[in-house]
């Protein structure tokens, strides 16, 4: 029965993050913004702290913030760069699921979230030079050329992102205690 109840709670706990991940870059005011390119504040704490919680919790709110950036006429090119974040963020929690004691270690949680943006990262980068090289990117990123609007505004620009959502993520899980010690 402890199981169940268990499964329901991370079931419901994920959703909420879903519901969440969907909300903040809809409705987030504070953006950076650095055209073409923009980042909203807290976009991917959802996302990381499913990552604290499980696995399954990780890869179905990274699936379910996808499917409502499709479903929310998001443009293609960022619901791509949604789907890039199953892969971090189910990585990232198995190994947060083989390594509790991390949470413990300040420089060892920063080496993994440099980690974690630097794979994060690539994932975007990745996602956006398909649509760059596919000539479906809007003319401000060809002005500008890959380096620029790929490489430094997209990569530089998430990796750094992505450690920011970190450590506001990791504040968020230690003020309502959703990991395991």
């Amino acid at each position: 029965m402890e199981m169940k109840n268990n499964m329901v709670l991370t079931i419901t706990i994920s959703g909420l993050l879903i519901a969440a991940g969907i909300a903040i870059p809809m409705f987030m005011p504070l953006k950076v913004m650095i055209p073409p390119a923009s980042f909203t504040l807290a976009s991917h704490v959802p996302i990381f702290l499913a990552m604290f919680i499980s696995p399954f919790s990780a890869a179905m709110v990274a699936v379910g913030t996808t499917v409502g950036f499709a479903v929310g006429g998001f443009p293609p090119v960022i619901v791509f760069r949604a789907a890039t974040h199953i892969l971090f963020a189910t990585l990232g929690a198995f190994y947060l699921k083989k390594r509790p004691d991390i949470h413990s270690s300040p420089v060892e949680l920063r080496v993994f979230s440099f980690s974690m943006a630097l794979l994060h990262a690539l994932g975007e980068l990745l996602a956006v030079g398909v649509f760059y090289f596919g000539g479906n990117m809007s003319e401000l990123y060809y002005q500008q050329g890959f380096l620029t609007s790929g490489i430094l505004l997209v990569g530089l620009g998430t990796l750094i992102h992505s450690m920011v959502d970190f450590e506001i993520a990791n504040v968020v899980k230690r003020a309502v205690f959703i990991y395991k010690k």
